[in-house]
């Protein structure tokens, strides 16, 4: 596995509903000889425990050693003291991990648990958040995100989707939840994981939270699939044509229902948001600025590549909730066809509204 070029120490938050499969997933993980060293918070062990794995406790700390080298500290409190902790135990040359796993509970936002990384400067300088990574019951989901908004908000915040428990449901069933994730996120790959075989690639390293990484390895971002905001479009190519490795799906996240699946009025849906003209900096700035302010706890993610005036290379931006980084990508070439595209994904967003205010932003 690729290591971070610095020393921060690479974080992956492991986030689903109850019993979508988090602790067969993270069993899996630390039972692999993959060679990493993997430092695990979990907010409480659940009643599957890890015991017959563990080799040394300390209870003063909650420290458990697993044999293959992995570690796990379970905290009830708070999160920043627990990686300060980690933190300070690994430069103290007391603990050797390369990378955390944080297991929420099952009822958790993992917006808080993400907002963690970019709040508090300590823990920003000492670690960097690399992916959320969901877990979806495939027998239970439909019903769950109709009856939970937290679990929304999981697939919100996802990097990466697992359905999990897929082989309790037939392919009409798995076909319908696919669309239903895909209009609340279209962001995120979808995979299908069975009791918790899921290669490590597709978990560590996604690089979710870096600005330019995905963006600059996945040229088709957002590919346009259809120019209309408001119809029932038909996709460009089948799902499993997309690369869900590395890829993203091009899936507009209008409000719109597939007219052969059941529809969902999810208070967390997504939307895409195109031009082919450049922007105007100050407006744009003003702009998000305003955005933010008014409705930033209601933004889970966002992300975007720009065609910015009197700049000649691409701008690339995301955020979670108030909090957005931008930063300039890689030069427009004579070849390429300069346009913007951006993703909002958030609880009863006022699309039109951001639409229309991005569109005056144009220069």
């Amino acid at each position: 596995m690729a290591s971070t070029a610095n020393s921060m120490i690479p974080v992956t938050i492991l986030t689903g509903f109850l019993g979508s499969g988090k602790t067969t997933l993270l069993k899996r993980i630390l039972g692999e000889q993959h060679g990493l060293k993997i430092a695990v918070i979990e907010n409480e062990f659940g009643a599957e425990n890890i015991d017959n794995e563990i080799l040394v406790q300390d209870s003063n700390e909650q420290i458990v050693q697993m044999s293959n080298g992995c570690i796990c500290c379970t905290i009830r409190g708070d999160l920043v003291r627990a990686l300060g902790d980690l933190a300070a135990q690994r430069t103290q040359g007391k603990l050797d991990f390369d990378r955390v796993v944080i297991e929420t509970t099952g009822l958790a936002n993992p917006g808080p648990v993400a907002q963690t990384f970019f709040i508090d400067d300590q823990v920003a300088s000492d670690f960097l958040l690399d992916a959320v990574i969901t877990l979806v019951d495939a027998k239970h989901a439909n019903q769950q995100l109709d009856e939970h908004e937290v679990v929304q908000r999981q697939v919100g915040f996802a990097d990466r989707l697992f359905v999990t428990k897929s082989d309790l449901v037939d392919g009409g069933a798995l076909e319908g939840l696919r669309h239903r994730l895909l209009h609340m996120n279209p962001r995120a790959p979808i995979s299908t994981v069975n009791f918790g075989e899921a290669d490590i690639k597709q978990i560590f390293d996604l690089k979710g939270f870096n600005l330019n990484a995905k963006l600059e390895i996945d040229p088709d971002f957002l590919a346009e699939d259809a120019h209309d905001h408001d119809h029932d479009h038909a996709h460009d190519h089948d799902h499993a044509d997309c690369d869900h490795d590395h890829g993203q799906c091009a899936h507009e996240g209008h409000d719109h229902a597939h007219h052969h699946h059941a529809h969902h009025d999810d208070r967390i849906k997504s939307f895409v948001f195109r031009s082919d003209r450049p922007f105007d900096a100050k407006k744009l700035e003003d702009f998000l600025g305003g955005v933010l302010q008014i409705y930033g706890e209601r933004l889970l993610r966002y992300k975007g590549v720009l065609y910015m005036k009197g700049i000649d290379r691409r701008v690339v931006f995301q955020g979670v909730h108030q909090m957005m980084g931008s930063d300039l990508a890689s030069r427009w070439m004579p070849a390429d066809k300069k346009n913007s595209k951006m993703v909002f994904i958030g609880v009863d967003l006022p699309q039109d509204l951001i639409i229309d205010g991005l569109t005056a932003c144009l220069a």
